[in-house]
């Protein structure tokens, strides 16, 4: 795997809390399959949540479809569907169950990040343990930290469109969006846009590719 140089290169991801409506999804996997730029899009999909009555099909097809058009990630709400942070339990025992599920499923993700960027020391264990990359923190370099790769997530649609126009300081641009950011036809066309320009400043390549060459 060839190194690196931080400072020349860009990635994307979606966080995909939607899995389970027809109209996010397909506008989540039309953008995927287009590659707007040259990205491939990971996808850090919410895995189903049985306690809300959330069906494991047709999910499972959505995240092997989305498996192979980019990287995979894993993307724990621990609370519901529309509560991402924890309020109770034990999180770091959630995303080892989850992991443990998607697994069983023939799913391999490679990446993790935190709902509502949540983490602490025992989820940031469960997801070296896992071997997944983290993606929760938003600031900073790639860079391994002990046993955990951490792949820093520093734009979302409006920080990416104003800073494809303007400076982009980060060492690695990682932009990332919503599933229901593509329903908002203004949010659809400033993304696909910002994407188009940030590849003419940035060289486009995505998040395994971070991954192995930050894992060495």
């Amino acid at each position: 795997m060839p190194h690196i140089e931080p400072k020349r290169y860009a990635v994307v991801s979606c966080h995909v809390e939607r899995p389970l409506d027809d109209r996010a999804w397909a506008a989540f996997a039309r953008i995927q399959e287009d590659r707007p730029g040259g990205f491939a899009i990971a996808a850090l999909l919410r895995p189903p949540d049985p306690g809300a009555g959330e069906p494991e099909e047709p999910w499972l097809e959505r995240a092997r479809a989305a498996a192979a058009r980019g990287p995979l990630g894993h993307h724990t709400h621990w609370t519901s569907p529309s509560h991402a942070r924890p309020t109770g339990g034990d999180p770091a025992e959630r995303v080892r169950r989850e992991g443990a599920w998607l697994r069983e499923q023939g799913l391999r993700p490679t990446l993790f990040c935190g709902g509502g960027w949540y983490t602490d020391d025992g989820v940031r264990a469960a997801a070296a343990e896992l071997g997944y990359a983290d993606c929760t923190s938003r600031e900073g370099a790639p860079r391994r930290d002990g046993d955990l790769v951490e792949l820093p997530t520093t734009r979302s649609v409006g920080q990416l469109a104003r800073g494809v126009l303007g400076r982009l300081d980060e060492p690695v641009v990682h932009a990332y969006f919503h599933d229901y950011d593509l329903l908002d036809a203004r949010r659809r066309v400033a993304l696909v846009w910002a994407l188009r320009l940030l590849a003419r400043r940035r060289e486009p390549t995505d998040l395994d590719v971070l991954r192995k060459a930050f894992s060495r």
